[in-house]
């Protein structure tokens, strides 16, 4: 999962001014409204968001991008469309780099040995490194340490990361782990150690997606827990440390997956799609619940319950199970390439890859002509504790692709409160999932989806290039 900057989202909610004048106002009719009011009342009452991650969980488990499960993730999700009605259902393959996690192992040596819990960074090229470590409060002294300081050393990167209901200080702990490893090595450092991105204080390691930059060699580069980050800074404190770290990882050629996408489609209006989803992979330490699980399956519930109303809805909803994500936004990039020329037949889009927290705002990037509407949805969206926040928000991350062509968005903010406690852990597991909060973003996707696809006019949805947000 990574997060969208607001400056960035701000600019792909600006409408061209010569492109919107003319436009009549969209408005929602009074009976969508109705019928919107009695869907989020039955997504409220029934549990197939909540039975559907369950499946996948359980059925299949971790889903590491081009891994045998990931395979069979992709059968359980044809499958499942099929199951919950949606009548049309299909792939589209995504290629990309296969990455693989065998085994980790680090240690504290010398005067005070112990062990330490750590997992290697996604993209880590396996190795054994044995050296002092030469800590940095944040990424910003790492980049000020003078070149060549670390030559021969494994550089620590000891940044607490604050929780928030937003989670915007991910932009910090993400940055950590993706331009970490790239700083330390111009420094000469041989090995990259980071505690990990995350708020919680259990002894379980957050992985993730690292990059490291061209013309660089890259080295063994993993994540600790929080605690063991505190250890090893306790131990500085007492003297030089030398650490042993050992990972068996890498990648090995591409492997091909698939986005998995199921439709309800629209009674007058059918080559108009209103799309929403989550991404299928999931990192491999635990099952994968919060980031994505929960977004797929309160998405396929969406369209599961507009598809059980007797008058299908005027356009089609699209459900997308995104490929590969956590790599490198693989499945929503192939999304927007394959779809480039049919940006004005998407309605809206939104995706939910934040956890199961209970969503607490809304937006759209609506240009002026359809903030009417957007305010109406906000009304439908208000007795399920949702806020309208006119001046927030953006695209999700596999959505964000496409924002960048034009797509307009739609932003469903959940509560983040607890998620980087989870995130990318092994700790991700069904049980963190609150059934009753499931449910409440399972009604706030459908009346979004259901009042999205009944109203006249469109949200803004064009041909244009905007810069994409940046992970």
């Amino acid at each position: 999962m990574r997060l969208t900057p607001l400056l960035i989202a701000l600019s792909l909610s600006l409408p061209s001014l010569s492109a919107h004048a003319a436009q009549k106002p969209t408005r929602i009719p009074d009976a969508a409204l109705a019928t919107a009011a009695q869907l989020r009342e039955q997504a409220l009452a029934d549990d197939t968001g909540w039975k559907v991650v369950e499946s996948l969980t359980t059925e299949i488990g971790p889903r590491l991008a081009g891994s045998d499960a990931d395979a069979r993730a992709v059968a359980w999700a044809t499958a499942k469309f099929k199951a919950l009605g949606f009548d049309k259902v299909w792939t589209e393959p995504v290629t990309f780099p296969k990455w693989e996690r065998r085994s980790e192992h680090a240690s504290v040596l010398g005067t005070h040995p112990q062990p330490l819990t750590v997992t290697a960074l996604g993209g880590s090229p396996g190795g054994t490194v044995e050296a002092e470590i030469v800590r940095f409060a944040d990424l910003a002294a790492l980049e000020a340490a003078p070149e060549g300081s670390l030559a021969g050393k494994i550089a620590f990167v000891d940044y607490q990361m604050k929780a928030d209901r937003s989670g915007s200080d991910y932009r910090n702990g993400g940055a950590i782990r993706s331009r970490g490893p790239s700083a330390a090595i111009r420094k000469g450092a041989i090995g990259y150690l980071m505690r990990s991105a995350g708020t919680d204080n259990h002894r379980v390691a957050h992985t993730g997606i690292t990059r490291f930059d061209d013309g660089l060699t890259p080295v063994p580069s993993a994540s600790l827990t929080i605690p063991d980050a505190d250890q090893l800074a306790r131990l500085l404190a007492r003297g030089p440390v030398k650490v042993r770290m050992a990972l068996d990882c890498g990648w090995d050629g591409e492997a091909t997956s698939y986005n998995v996408i199921g439709e309800i489609t629209g009674r007058s209006l059918p080559k108009e799609v209103v799309v929403i989803g989550g991404h299928l992979d999931s990192w491999d330490l635990g099952t994968g619940a919060i980031d994505d699980g929960a977004g797929v399956a309160l998405t396929m519930a969406a369209g599961h319950l507009i598809g059980q109303l007797k008058q299908a809805p005027k356009r089609t909803i699209r459900v997308v199970a995104f490929a590969n994500e956590e790599q490198g936004l693989y499945g929503g990039r192939a999304y927007a390439e394959k779809h480039a020329a049919d940006v004005r037949l998407h309605q809206i889009g939104a995706e939910s890859d934040f956890g199961a927290g209970r969503i607490y705002a809304f937006n759209t990037s609506a240009p002026d002509y359809a903030r009417d509407a957007t305010r109406q949805i906000a009304e439908a969206l208000a007795p399920l504790g949702i806020e309208y926040q006119a001046d927030k928000g953006g695209p999700g991350p596999d959505i964000s692709p496409f924002a960048a062509q034009g797509l307009a968005w739609g932003w469903l903010a959940q509560d983040g409160s607890d998620y980087f406690n989870l995130h990318h852990t092994a700790d991700d597991t069904l049980d963190k999932i609150d059934p009753k909060a499931l449910a409440q973003n399972v009604a706030a996707y459908t009346v979004f989806a259901y009042l999205a696809a009944e109203a006249e006019g469109g949200f803004g949805s064009e041909p244009r290039q905007v810069r994409p947000p940046q992970e």
